[in-house]
Order: C-alpha cells, then structure tokens, then sequence
C-alpha cells in the first residue's frame, strides 16, 4: 500500500509549528473520535489515521527522520524498524558509530544483532468533566489510540513460524564501515537500517513493524480535587515497549467546565453574592451556596460593594495538602444589586433617603 503524506492527513502545511500541528490533531481527534461515532467504522479507521500521523508529527524528532525520508511503518509502505518505529538510525546506532570511529575501526560489535529492549513511548489523552465531578472525583470512561505489540508475531514482526534473520550486509552488526584514512568511517546499515537484522517474511498483520494500531478503552478513576489542565498518571498504560522493554505511561489532562454559580481561584473557590441596598446598609443574614449544600452567612451593616468574606475549610479539596489543611476556602464576593428602573413608590423613597443622607462621599478626593 503507498504511504501516505503524514502532513495531508493532518491537514497541515510541512512548514507547520508544533503547535498547529498539535491544534490539527485535537480538533481531528474530537471529530473523529469513537466516543463521538459509536458503530462508525470509517470514523473509527480516519481516527487511527489521524492518531498515527501525530504520533510521528508530534514528536520533534521523529518529525525531523520523517523529513528526511524516513519510513513511517504505522502508515503501510516499507517494512518497519519495531513498534511503533520507522527506517533511520536512532540513538543507539549514533553512539555505535562515535565507539567506531574512536575506539579502533570496526573491532568493536554490535552484539551480533540482539535486539535492545527499549520502553514504551508514553501517552496523553484529554477527558472533558465537570466542575461537581472535578470537586468530588469520578470515574469516566477513556478510548486512546496507542500502538500494541502485535499478537500475531509477538512483536518480531516476521510471519509466524520464521523469525528475523542476521543482516547479511553487517552481519548483525547494524554498521557499514568505510575505511577513511587512519579512520574507520561507520554509518548505518543500508540494508537494515541499523537493526542487525532483517525480516525476509513480515508478518501478514503488522506487515513487519512489530506493532499494530489499535484503541484501548479505559475507566479513569479522576481524583477529587483536581483542575483545569491537571495530569493524572496512569503507569505503564502507555505504548507497549519494544523487544521486552517496559511499557510507558499514560497522562490523562482533565478539561472542566465551567460553574455558572463558582470560579475556581487556586485551591479556592469564589462566589458573587447580590446584595440589596437595605441588606448592604443595614446588614442581613443571606442564605449563600457551599460545595456541599446551604449556609446562613452574616452580612454586616455597611458593607461595600465587593467586600469579600471566607468561609474557611469548605472549598475544593487539596490534590497534595502536605501540612496544609486538606480542603481550601471559600470566598463570598459581595456585589449591591442596583436595579435598572424604579417604580414610582421606589422613586419617593430614594428622595426621602437622599434629604436624610445629604452628605458628599466625594469631599475627601479634595481635602
């Protein structure tokens, strides 16, 4: 099957920053996400599409091997490197052609092509919750694309019944050296592209990458407490590791929504309470909203608009108190409710209240 341009799937430009190409993939993400096509089998295929094409764009590095001609073996077209991999060199072989190149020509081995164990590439989802569920906790349900050891081969990505072979090019080596003077020039292996090894009958499932795309449902169990943008840790729920390297983690980022009545400030909260004119001058016993129910709260005489008063302890709970309490507070904002129009019995009687209270408030912005 032809590759496909990892940059039209996404949509993007090849120029595009690190951020549009994130943006791209949310919005194609929430699109296309089964969650939101329940049954929806093309939406379903669109959606491993998308989440495979960011899994090589999204990562700086591996944007930069597939710029430069690098094979992506999740998106068809060539035979692949092991889960989750594409064609180049990595790490490993750049440091196996540092140790050729200074510590005495090709004498040094590879290891005869045994294969490294490497983990698994960690994962980041987004679950939207609400604000009585981000208070309280919950569990919700999660469906993440993430690439899985193939169960046909067991992650060698060759046809059962036969296994990868020895590069008969490096043999086993992953290194092609190229005598260069005093020097011993090493690079990677044409043929196998600095694996040591080469799969001559890929597995008809993975097609010889070792890894297949797949989507894996999880129940999330969100802590209470938590925030708009807070990253709850799910270990070794991210991508399988390569060669019997441990897997990686999984970085669920909760999105909350917004209260209509509290506006979450730190480990506070904070509510606007209307107060009447009356109620502001004279003062008043309100019945206010808590997290968990109803209070009386007691208004004093002459309070001004935006006075605040805590209620200490009762506000959302603390991810990590330590030594402080365990729960934060919350903060009553007092606002005079000044009506739009007046009756005319109203009328009468601002008149009256402003023969009684004559005084100029603004005399003391001239002393």
């Amino acid at each position: 099957m032809p590759q496909r341009d990892l940059y039209n799937v996404l949509g993007v430009d090849k120029k595009a920053s690190q951020d549009d190409i994130k943006k791209a993939y949310r919005k194609l993400a929430r699109r296309y996400h089964p969650d939101r096509n329940p049954g929806d089998k093309s939406a379903e295929e669109r959606f491993k599409e998308v989440s495979a094409a960011y899994d090589v764009l999204g990562d700086p590095d591996k944007r930069k091997q597939y710029d430069r001609g690098g094979v992506f073996a999740g998106m068809g077209g060539g035979q692949g490197n092991g889960p989750g991999g594409f064609g180049g060199f990595d790490a490993g072989s750049f440091s196996d052609i540092l140790s050729n190149l200074f510590g005495g020509g090709s004498g040094g081995q590879r290891g005869t092509g045994a294969p490294r164990a490497e983990r698994g590439r960690d994962l980041e989802a987004e679950v939207s919750i609400s604000f009585e569920q981000a208070i309280q906790g919950a569990q919700v349900p999660l469906t993440v694309p993430t690439s899985q050891r193939c169960t046909t081969c067991h992650g060698t990505g060759a046809k059962p019944g036969t296994s990868p072979k020895v590069c008969p090019r490096c043999q086993g080596r992953g290194l092609e050296s190229e005598g260069q003077g005093l020097f011993s020039i090493s690079q990677p292996c044409s043929r196998c592209h600095g694996q040591g090894t080469v799969i001559e009958d890929p597995c008809p499932t993975c097609h010889g990458s070792g890894a297949v795309r797949t989507l894996k449902k999880y129940r999330v169990n969100i802590p209470a407490g938590v925030r708009d943008g807070s990253r709850v840790r799910l270990a070794g729920k991210g991508e399988s590791g390569r060669d019997a390297g441990p897997p990686g983690d999984l970085y669920v980022i909760t999105r909350v929504t917004e209260s209509p009545v509290f506006r979450r400030k730190g480990d506070n909260v904070e509510v606007e309470v209307p107060l009447t004119i009356p109620e502001a001058i004279r003062g008043a016993e309100v019945e206010v909203p808590t997290l968990s129910g109803r209070k009386k709260l007691r208004v004093a005489p002459g309070t001004s608009h935006g006075t605040v008063q805590r209620l200490r302890g009762e506000g959302p709970p603390r991810l990590s108190p330590g030594s402080r309490p365990a729960r934060g507070d919350i903060h009553y904002r007092f606002v005079i409710d000044v009506p739009a129009s007046l009756s005319v019995e109203q009328s009468e009687a601002v008149d009256k209240l402003s023969e009684v209270m004559n005084g100029n408030p603004r005399a003391r912005l001239f002393t």
